[in-house]
């Protein structure tokens, strides 16, 4: 049927606007093909793996349920809020469960609260955190390019900052945090902020809860749901998974096409990628600039091993993620899936979820799934979380391109990159590894929705399109 003749989508809406070409079907994918979909604009996604979901996904186990990360949903915008419960209804549920830090042999509550921190650490060491905060901020900002350890040491003070933050954070990124960018903090936990600290516990402000809280929506079986429900969403045929991008082609000023694995080549109108901004690059056919593919080569990923271990007991904490500081533990933090839902696990069982960040080819990322499963197993037997027996099966899953790596310098070499790209006039870039930048799950579907309503705009016959003309 001839695009003139506006047939109606299955949301009700006129097809109008571009036909949109998605690279990936992750979250963010699924957005644009969702929200296309509904405006009555035409998409189609192109997803290699053999499910949607990308690093969103739920993976089934001996009857255990475990997400490919610490993923949760945060009610932070009212209208991807309602658009999410449209989509899962009953499915999706409140939880209210802390996040908690263990170190030196104890857990504590995260964000800090009076007690939590008079308790683990004691009134001296808190004491020293909020002059050492006060110091810093009586010294004038250091000039140039502030890295993530001095920014880390001038917000919470240097005895916090390397006693809970700095060993996480070289854990988790792999580089040292005086290679970081200070935008590595990702707003993620804030809730080490001494000077916050002081204005909620001590002064009563009231604010802890808008920072990092432990209050969020979950699916009832898994983060996947709302992937699927997401990929129901695009329409029928929408979403075409098993189907690799091997070449994306263009005129220097347009995309004209993509030519799939198998040698299918496919005409674009609009195109959008969530591939690694790297990846995308290696696929564009004329390739780019050398300067820019030095650029590119610049920009780094860490990589994930997920380890989850079924247990035969009960339960084995109260929180919905733990962090551990601690450098000599190989992973960054551990969830119990259960804790966010109970059908994650069968009854009377649980299970633990662990992350190793490493890269491809690294010693982690190579070990047979019995060391990494060991390597787990050792310091929760140490700390005294696991007994013999109890572990009752494991999976090792392992997650390419997990976090873009902001090191100190990325923002030239991504400026580089997007400089170039956006001469390409009808590509956009989407999600976390399509911009090489961090977000949320509702950030993703917020820029999915804005997305297309800018495209509804330029639409014929759309009033924007009329004021524009």
């Amino acid at each position: 049927m001839s695009r003139s003749s506006s047939p109606k989508s299955a949301f009700g809406a006129s097809e109008r606007g571009p036909h949109v070409t998605v690279l990936g079907a992750g979250i963010a994918g699924l957005a644009l093909g969702y929200y296309a979909r509904r405006s009555g604009i035409r998409a189609t996604l192109y997803e290699r793996e053999r499910s949607p979901g990308g690093l969103s996904v739920t993976f089934a186990h001996d009857g255990f349920l475990f997400d490919s990360g610490a993923h949760r949903f945060h009610d932070k915008d009212a209208e991807v809020t309602r658009d999410v419960l449209g989509l899962l209804g009953d499915d999706l549920r409140p939880v209210d469960r802390p996040s908690m830090i263990f170190e030196d042999g104890r857990l504590m509550r995260f964000p800090f609260g009076l007690r939590d921190v008079l308790g683990h650490v004691g009134p001296a060491v808190l004491a020293r955190g909020v002059l050492e905060v006060a110091a810093e901020r009586c010294l004038a900002r250091p000039s140039g390019r502030e890295n993530f350890a001095v920014h880390a040491r001038r917000r919470y003070g240097r005895t916090i900052a390397e006693r809970f933050l700095l060993g996480y954070s070289r854990k988790l990124w792999g580089v040292p945090c005086e290679e970081l960018s200070a935008q590595a903090s990702g707003g993620r936990l804030n809730g080490l902020d001494v000077r916050q600290f002081v204005l909620d516990t001590l002064l009563g402000s009231g604010t802890a809860a808008r920072h990092v809280d432990g209050r969020f929506y979950y699916p009832t079986r898994g983060i996947g749901m709302l992937a699927d429900a997401l990929a129901r969403g695009c329409g029928p045929g929408a979403v075409r998974t098993g189907v690799e991008v091997r070449g994306i082609h263009h005129d220097g000023r347009r995309i004209a096409g993509v030519t799939l694995a198998g040698g299918q080549r496919v005409g674009v109108e609009e195109l959008v990628s969530t591939l690694p901004i790297e990846v995308l690059l290696a696929r564009l056919d004329p390739p780019p600039p050398e300067a820019v593919r030095r650029a590119a080569s610049a920009l780094e990923h860490r990589d994930l091993a997920v380890v989850a271990l079924m247990l035969r007991r009960e339960s084995m904490t109260r929180a919905a993620t733990v962090y551990f500081p601690d450098p000599r533990v190989p992973f960054t933090r551990l969830t119990e899936p259960r804790n966010r839902s109970a059908a994650m696990s069968p009854p009377r069982h649980t299970s633990l979820v662990a992350e190793i960040p490493c890269r491809a080819g690294d010693a982690h990322w190579r070990a047979d799934d019995r060391e990494l499963v060991a390597a787990v197993c050792r310091p929760l037997e140490r700390i005294g979380w696991l007994r013999v027996g109890e572990v009752v099966g494991s999976r090792v899953v392992r997650m390419r391109h997990a976090y873009p790596v902001l090191s100190l310098d990325h923002d030239r070499s991504l400026a580089a990159v997007r400089g170039y790209l956006d001469t390409l006039e009808n590509l956009s870039l989407a999600g976390r590894n399509g911009r090489f930048e961090y977000g949320w799950m509702h950030d993703a579907l917020r820029a999915g929705r804005d997305l297309v309503s800018s495209w509804s705009a330029r639409a014929p016959g759309s009033r924007a399109s009329r004021r524009i003309a």
